[in-house]
């Protein structure tokens, strides 16, 4: 039996991550709304009127960039529109997944549904052809200063035009190719849809929100892993409980979570006064790297549901616009970013004092009493690597300086760029979790604690994956294999059910990603 994926009606309004996980794991094709579409043909009408009188429109009846100036004859449209595309087909490197690609669709669909472009339904019909036949662009990730993702889009809508390269049923094929064994055909490219194919920044939004969610699910699991190391100790928990009272809204919901997940099991106080500050201040860190991942998200996900083309037709009149610059959606990942330095650093504190004999009789380096090894000292360097690598990709690169189309476009927001330093970010982040997990189990044991709830998860996944540390052994493929575990969707699902965030599981739809 073949699998039919559900639909999703667009309406040109802003998307949630549930929607955009459903199409991005191809489990939901959409289709357009007839009302939106009408908003479509009524913009359309408003540029064919305006080509028709002989008045210029830009990027259609005239060139684009430095080329803004020189004008075709009607008999050039065609020849300029399908070469505009196909000039714009200049990404490289490693491609973005499937899922990315998908969205980023979407997202174009959506926005022309906005009515504000001016594009022919033809247009929005071809979009959405590509993702109900199954067919997906590859797109280079490299290729965007993140001001109209032109050198990422142009890798679609060649495609669309049948030159590029697609993914079809699991094989990476010429485009022309693709959509033959589709069943589909090129599309001509009209004065302005072939622009409004390429001068868009969706793959950059589709790529920020992905990356967005997942943080999320990563942040999710090293709250789980610090609260195992807060339990191996055996730190109070009264400043978690002070928090719901002196604390921001997040501050406040983490403390309650902390000290809710803490419950089930004998944790014993290896202080009653001032524990370290990565222990009292948890709350505060993981509150407000939530509250920055969030407003991250409502950005991006606002950012779905209006147009950011140029030129947009408004009140009958087609108008230049300047909101191809993504500057909102990438101010607000980057201000995520520096959140995520402080969870690493957070992190990275714990494993020092895992290590550093300091605390509950813990021997240094968590070498068991009457045992001759190394122990776990080698690794905390591991541990100060990661956080100096989160660390690093922090350092905003948004407002660097950039001229180019002989001096008409001079200001860029490098979203794409921004978007892969976060991405490496959450990877080192999801390893130090993984880490600072192997690190709490081996304390456990020395100490002879039996946890339960989410800390037991966290200690039944590391000993899964490694054995108790007595004899100087390799450990990089057990921290990884601990990473692999504790980063799939089985495990987040644990996680959840067994302790939810029901404000950010909700939001960030973490039951619904792969």
């Amino acid at each position: 039996m073949s699998y039919s994926p559900d639909s999703i009606v667009l309406k040109g309004s802003a998307l949630d991550f549930a929607t955009l996980s459903r199409i991005g794991s191809g489990a939901a094709v959409p289709k357009a709304d007839p009302a939106a579409l009408d908003r479509v043909r009524q913009a359309r009408l408003v540029v064919e009127d305006r080509i028709a009188a002989g008045l210029t429109v830009y990027g259609a009846t005239t060139g684009v960039g430095a080329m803004k100036d020189v004008e075709w004859s009607p008999e050039d449209y065609e020849t300029f529109n399908i070469g505009l595309v196909r000039a714009h087909h200049f990404g490289t490197g490693d491609p973005f997944p499937p899922s990315v690609v998908r969205n980023a669709i979407a997202i174009r669909v959506n926005t022309a549904l906005t009515g504000r472009v001016g594009v022919s339904t033809a247009f929005v019909d071809a979009f959405i052809k590509l993702l109900e036949a199954g067919v997906i662009p590859v797109v280079r990730r490299t290729g965007s200063i993140g001001c109209a993702d032109i050198g990422l889009m142009g890798q679609i809508g060649a495609v669309l035009t049948g030159v590029g390269e697609a993914v079809y049923q699991g094989r990476r094929l010429p485009a022309d190719a693709a959509l033959a064994e589709a069943g589909l055909s090129p599309m001509p490219m009209e004065p302005r849809d072939s622009l409004a194919s390429i001068s868009v920044n969706a793959v950059g939004y589709a790529a920020a929100a992905d990356a967005i969610s997942r943080a999320a699910r990563t942040v999710r699991m090293l709250m789980a892993t610090s609260l195992t190391t807060a339990g191996a100790l055996g730190a109070s928990r009264d400043p978690w409980k002070a928090v719901a009272h002196v604390g921001t809204e997040h501050e406040a919901s983490i403390g309650a979570w902390l000290v809710e997940n803490a419950r089930g099991w004998e944790w014993p106080d290896a202080t009653h006064v001032q524990d370290q500050l990565s222990l009292r201040m948890m709350s505060q860190v993981f509150g407000t790297t939530i509250q920055t991942l969030t407003n991250a998200g409502n950005t991006v996900l606002a950012a779905t549901g209006r147009t950011d083309d140029n030129p947009v037709v408004v009140g009958g009149e087609v108008l230049t616009s300047g909101g191809s610059l993504p500057l909102d959606v990438t101010v607000f990942l980057q201000s995520a970013q520096i959140a995520l330095s402080h969870a690493a650093r957070n992190s990275f504190n714990r494993c020092v004092i895992l290590g550093n004999g300091n605390r509950r009789g813990l021997p240094v380096n968590l070498v068991p009493a009457g045992k001759i090894a190394t122990g776990f000292g080698p690794i905390i360097k591991l541990a100060g690597e990661l956080f100096a690598r989160v660390l690093s990709m922090a350092a905003p690169v948004s407002a660097q300086s950039l001229v180019v189309a002989g001096g008409v476009e001079d200001e860029a927001a490098f979203l794409p760029l921004v978007v892969e330093r976060f991405e490496r970010q959450v990877r080192a982040l999801r390893r130090l979790a993984a880490l600072e997990g192997l690190l709490s189990a081996q304390a456990m044991d020395i100490l002879d604690d039996r946890p339960r709830g989410v800390p037991g998860m966290i200690y039944d996944v590391v000993r899964q994956h490694a054995a108790f540390y007595e004899v100087d052994r390799p450990l990089s493929s057990e921290v990884e294999a601990i990473e692999r575990d504790l980063g799939s969707a089985e495990r987040l699902q644990e996680l959840i059910e067994m302790a939810p965030l029901p404000e950010m599981d909700a939001f960030f739809a973490l039951d619904l990603n792969p």
